[in-house]
């Protein structure tokens, strides 16, 4: 009998993730993980004991990720952290779907789950907190227009890293090109 073959909790999270982004939160389940992992399932009882405590750290490892790019932005010049920003966000674009499932989990169903959840929460909050504060700066600074409500250029902002990628390319350049399309508008 040959030795079974084992994943760290990294691989783990990375098929979580792929799988609850294409499966949903409902479609997605520990029969299905198994199925995309090597060795048996018990083996992922080993680092979560639900579905609830898997997702919830798949979630919590994203915008952990994303909180720690975000925080290492020099905000000195309002507009270049806001493209900057809008870089990380556009390369995680995926967060915003994998939180959008957040409130369908159970928190009930573990603390390990409700903790991340609960860190979850507050790192979108801090997230936040730091994007109001670059806008309003810029606004400040008369690089924004002060006729335009925050929330407008906010949520026009964030819908920027739904833009479909037609063009395939790399999203470090796609971000660029978005933030340009968004400051400049695509008047003549």
């Amino acid at each position: 009998m040959g030795r079974k073959q084992a994943y760290t909790e990294s691989e783990l999270l990375d098929i979580t993730k792929k799988l609850v982004l294409e499966h949903g939160y409902e479609g997605f389940n520990l029969q299905l993980l198994s199925r995309h992992l090597p060795g048996a399932r018990s083996t992922i009882y080993q680092y979560f004991a639900n579905k609830e405590e898997i997702v919830a750290a798949c979630m919590k490892r994203l915008i952990a990720t994303v909180i720690e790019k975000a925080s290492a932005v020099d905000e000195t010049n309002a507009m270049r952290a806001l493209e900057e920003l809008l870089g990380i966000y556009v390369e995680e674009s995926k967060l915003h779907q994998l939180l959008g499932d957040a409130q369908k989990i159970n928190p009930n169903q573990s603390a390990a789950a409700n903790r991340d959840l609960d860190f979850v929460e507050q790192a979108h909050a801090t997230l936040k907190v730091q994007l109001t504060r670059l806008f309003q700066k810029a606004q400040q600074e008369e690089c924004l227009r002060e006729d335009i409500p925050l929330p407008v250029l906010i949520g026009a902002f964030f819908n920027l890293i739904n833009t479909p990628n037609m063009m395939n390319v790399p999203s470090s350049q796609w971000s660029k090109l978005l933030f340009r399309m968004w400051t400049g508008g695509a008047q003549r």
